[in-house]
């Protein structure tokens, strides 16, 4: 499942309410999940909140090619991916990647590579508000690349 929100959400709640949903009790054995949250620090500079935006259908789309690559690649029973765009605050919970499988490796391996691929290609793009106490004179910057993952 792929949800992309502009509201705040809870990051275990989604968790808790997509498996209970997913009705495979028995079936998995591993979830591997990644739960990303905006930092108030980028660059070296302070970033007191940032607006993410994305382009609706062609981002949903991107993503589910992702999905759909990671479950060519590993055995998997399930995948839920939400991410959240608009206006975030330090600490807000951005992007939830969760993936059951039979086994442990399958799970934490596609966990990190839908991850790292959403990171590094989906077509989301965040612009920063910085601190009043930030040296460079500009108040507002669009992130031109993501950080390294590893």
């Amino acid at each position: 499942m792929i949800k992309i929100t502009n509201n705040a959400f809870d990051p275990w709640q989604e968790l808790s309410t997509f498996q209970l949903e997913m009705r495979r009790d028995g079936e998995y054995g591993a979830c591997a999940n990644f739960i990303g949250t905006m930092r108030d620090m980028n660059e070296g500079d302070a970033v007191n909140g940032m607006f993410l935006e994305h382009y609706p259908g062609m981002t949903e789309k991107h993503l589910e090619k992702i999905v759909q690559r990671a479950k060519g690649q590993w055995d998997l029973l399930e995948t839920l991916v939400v991410h959240r765009v608009g206006e975030l605050l330090p600490n807000d919970p951005i992007v939830l990647v969760a993936v059951w499988s039979a086994h442990r490796k399958d799970a934490f391996e596609a966990s990190r590579f839908i991850m790292e691929d959403l990171k590094s290609k989906a077509p989301f793009w965040k612009k920063e508000n910085l601190s009043s106490t930030n040296q460079r004179a500009e108040k507002n910057r669009w992130v031109k690349k993501n950080t390294s993952g590893y």
